[in-house]
């Protein structure tokens, strides 16, 4: 198979890249060469598809699949979805579930209403640019593109920090807040069950929900693996959610990855995903998740910067908000 994955330096576009070479296809990556490195094996065609005969470099070549992770300009993801018609068979099109309109219903599937923008419109917010993407590349490709809105992903080269954040907290050891309740479901996907999700042919074309089933894991599961993991010396202290909310902690934000039941943006974890399910979707356990991501951050030292985006707000809670937090509930 040949593989052209558009980016293929940051998060998921390399752990596309990996997962590709791992299945002994011919990988082929198309980006500006400004950020990370090419593995061994794997072609290298320099463009920007925002400027100007950008796109040049992909003339005259043919792939069986591409993968394309862009979260700008939806009219540039159209132009790229142009420029590749009648050169690759089948493409997939990374998108989030940030997609739908607000308010969201719990267990809403992938027929929820989202967000308006048009598919040939300038860069705007995070959301109206993945919604404008999608509609870009169905315009040009219909059923031979498959829409995979992917929802929290962890796993090693993750680069907003998430779950790094927690395990460097808890490396640090001693008391950590731990928000409750400790049976919280979780729903995530690992990079590499996603990628393997992405080229995975017998995937149909159309738009799913790609992300683990509510409850793959829990909050407690999450935390406790993070000790494990990293064996420290550190002591879970479970605090229920109202007092975390009412001393103006922010889920998500200030205490990644948890977001409590009754908050507006619980549906963010809680999404219909039978669909990929049906399709193949298999996630590992959430150890192996956590395991994995703290060798890849001791071996890296931090959290890699964003490939080609602005550097955002570093997550996780103040160590002195978290201490006045844990001494209030002695």
């Amino acid at each position: 198979m040949r593989l052209l994955v558009l980016g293929g330096t940051g998060f998921v576009g390399g752990a596309v890249v990996g997962e590709g070479l791992r299945r002994d296809w011919a990988v082929t990556v198309f980006n500006r060469g400004r950020h990370g490195t090419t593995p061994t094996g794997v072609r290298r065609l320099r463009g920007d598809r925002t400027a100007p005969g950008g796109l040049a470099a992909l003339t005259g070549h043919e792939w069986d699949l591409v993968v394309d992770t862009w979260d700008g300009a939806p009219r540039a993801a159209g132009d790229s979805a142009r420029a590749l018609a009648g050169q690759v068979g089948r493409y997939v099109y990374v998108s989030s579930g940030s997609v739908y309109a607000e308010p969201v219903a719990l267990g809403s599937a992938e027929d929820a209403p989202v967000v308006d923008a048009a598919p040939d419109a300038a860069e705007a917010d995070y959301p109206s640019n993945k919604a404008g993407a999608e509609r870009a590349v169905r315009e040009v490709y219909g059923t031979r593109a498959l829409i995979a809105r992917a929802g929290l992903i962890l796993g090693p080269g993750e680069d907003i920090g998430r779950l790094p954040w927690w395990l460097h907290r808890i490396a640090r050891g001693g008391d950590v807040l731990a928000p409750g309740p400790a049976d919280l479901a979780l729903q995530y996907v690992d990079v590499r069950d996603l990628a393997a999700f992405l080229l995975d042919p017998e995937v149909p074309g159309g738009t799913l929900n790609v992300v683990s089933r509510t409850g793959h894991a829990t909050m407690g599961e999450l935390l406790a693996a993070c000790v494990a993991a990293t064996g420290a010396d550190a002591r879970l202290c479970w605090i229920e959610p109202e007092r975390i909310l009412a001393a103006g902690v922010v889920p998500w934000n200030d205490l990644p990855v948890w977001i409590p039941a009754g908050h507006p943006y619980r549906w963010l974890q809680e999404r219909d995903v039978r669909a990929a399910s049906a399709a193949g979707l298999v996630c590992r356990p959430v150890a192996d998740t956590v395991a994995d991501t703290w060798s890849w951050l001791r071996a890296v030292g931090a959290v890699p910067p964003r490939a080609g985006r602005p550097h955002r707000a570093p997550v996780g809670l103040d160590p002195a908000r978290e201490a006045a937090l844990l001494s209030a509930g002695r």
